[in-house]
């Protein structure tokens, strides 16, 4: 079986790390124990892709949870499925970055890097054949952005061949958590451009739009930005969790969505997004799923893409249906709105169809775009920097860190 190892590093990474392994756990009916409770044989048969088998027919999610403060990793101990995480594969610090890349990259990031590649190495050589690694973490603070980032790293120096898929939270303009968040995502951005095979983009600011417009709630919290970007990672994983008509693995979502090496900023969306009441209203069809899917509205990131083109996508389906059906709606999306693909990549959209449609849901739908308009994220926070930068402003917190080595590149750069 081809192995995932999963990592989440910082406060961010854990929190949204956390509600993944609810959701998964549910659809492969596993409880907060680890013990087997579902009722098909499906749900076990590629388990062991995100799960070790211990004794007495336990599973253990393959995680390793870092972060350089120890509040994150005692909430989710105490939380609902605390008890299933392996005690050995928390990693964590006491001192905290403080919102500061320079410091979860250099200083108290460096020194506790070699106990978390430890335990990588461990649940690595206990895999048959590690098909590759998936981290969370956000690009504002300090740990997942600087720490997250020195991991990317060091792990693309000891597994080069091995297939590396982020999930990264950028900072966004109307949700802020601090001052600073430019700076570090600027500097992990560099990071991940070079070491990050795939990069799905994520961002607070159309979360929270997505919350208020589609599921019209009124005080969306972070439990529920969360749990859209849960169903979003179990989506775009659940062709390798479960057996289907089309196989996708991490390498032919990589191999079919990437151009061009550098290109690898993925925008993401999932459907059905429907508000509480309006659920009975509503049929789910394999139209009804396209169309929200491909909806400018319903992506998980602070950029448009009918301001771009669209260089490739993915449709990953869920649920008891047609690939013929299926594919003539790609083609039809495709045929229709032509204006937004570039014509130098003929059939651009890769479609998959896994049989098994998530809990609660008849069929849904996630989609995973690699569209030129993503731009206008990175050119956003480029202007964050500059402005900042321009005046040197909260520059002393990162200089004297081995910071302005870098920075003096990124200077010439702008």
């Amino acid at each position: 079986m081809r192995e995932i190892l999963h990592i989440q590093a910082g406060q961010c990474g854990n929190q949204i790390g956390g509600k993944f392994w609810e959701v998964v756990c549910d659809e492969h009916g596993i409880d907060a124990l680890g013990n087997y409770a579902g009722t098909s044989r499906v749900q076990l048969e590629r388990v062991n892709v995100y799960y070790n088998e211990a004794s007495g027919g336990r599973y253990v999610p393959r995680a390793v949870l870092m972060d350089l403060e120890p509040g994150t990793m005692d909430s989710l101990r105490t939380g609902p499925y605390g008890k299933i995480f392996r005690p050995d594969n928390f990693v964590f610090g006491q001192n905290g970055a403080g919102n500061n890349w320079a410091k979860g990259h250099y200083t108290e990031g460096a020194e506790l890097i070699d106990s978390v590649l430890d335990v990588v190495r461990k649940e690595a050589e206990n895999c048959d054949c590690l098909q590759g690694f998936q981290i969370c973490h956000s690009l504002g603070g300090g740990t997942g952005s600087g720490m997250g980032t020195l991991l990317i790293s060091k792990i693309r120096e000891e597994y080069p061949d091995r297939m590396m898929l982020t999930f990264s939270v950028f900072p966004s303009p109307k949700v802020s958590d601090t001052v600073v968040e430019p700076y570090n995502a600027t500097l992990s951005v560099h990071q991940l451009v070079e070491n990050a095979d795939e990069c799905m983009v994520l961002d607070n600011e159309a979360l929270y739009d997505i919350c208020f417009r589609t599921l019209k709630l009124t005080n969306p919290s972070f439990g529920d930005l969360n749990h859209l970007i849960s169903t979003t990672m179990s989506g775009v994983t659940c062709c390798l969790r479960f057996p289907g008509q089309l196989n996708s693995d991490l390498r032919k979502l990589a191999v079919n969505l990437i151009p061009f090496p550098r290109l690898h900023f993925f925008m993401v969306g999932f459907a059905p997004l429907t508000s509480r009441g309006s659920q009975q209203y509503r049929a789910l069809t394999i139209p009804e799923l396209t169309q929200q899917m491909w909806d400018a509205k319903n992506m998980m990131c602070a950029a448009d893409p009918r301001h771009g083109r669209y260089l490739t996508a993915s449709a990953m389906f869920r649920g008891k249906m047609s690939t013929k059906e299926v594919d003539e709606q790609m083609i039809n999306v495709q045929n229709k709105n032509s204006s937004y693909f570039v014509e130098w990549i003929p059939n651009n959209v890769k479609s998959s169809v896994c049989d098994i449609p998530p809990t609660g849901l008849s069929m849904s739908s996630t989609f995973v775009g690699n569209s030129t308009s993503i731009q206008e994220m990175f050119r956003r926070v480029s202007e964050q920097f500059t402005v900042m930068f321009r005046r040197k402003a909260f520059l002393h917190w990162y200089t004297g860190k081995g910071w302005m080595r870098w920075s003096s590149r990124r200077r010439r750069a702008i």
